[in-house]
């Protein structure tokens, strides 16, 4: 099973976070997570304030 960190991983490491990783980052925080999925997710809500990650999902207007 994909975790959040995982997710968060590839699109700090891409600087995108795609419609499709969006969405299962909603799925993933609907479940049970431990610190270290909260904390990767804690970085990427950073990132994308601070411009490093882009998201598909602002691009589509």
């Amino acid at each position: 099973m994909t975790r959040i960190r995982d997710v968060v991983q590839e699109a700090l490491l891409t600087g995108y976070l795609t419609l499709e990783a969006e969405n299962q980052l909603r799925r993933l925080l609907t479940t049970s997570y431990d610190l270290e999925d909260f904390n990767a997710f804690m970085k990427l809500q950073e990132a994308a304030m601070g411009g490093k990650v882009k998201q598909e999902s602002r691009e589509r207007n």
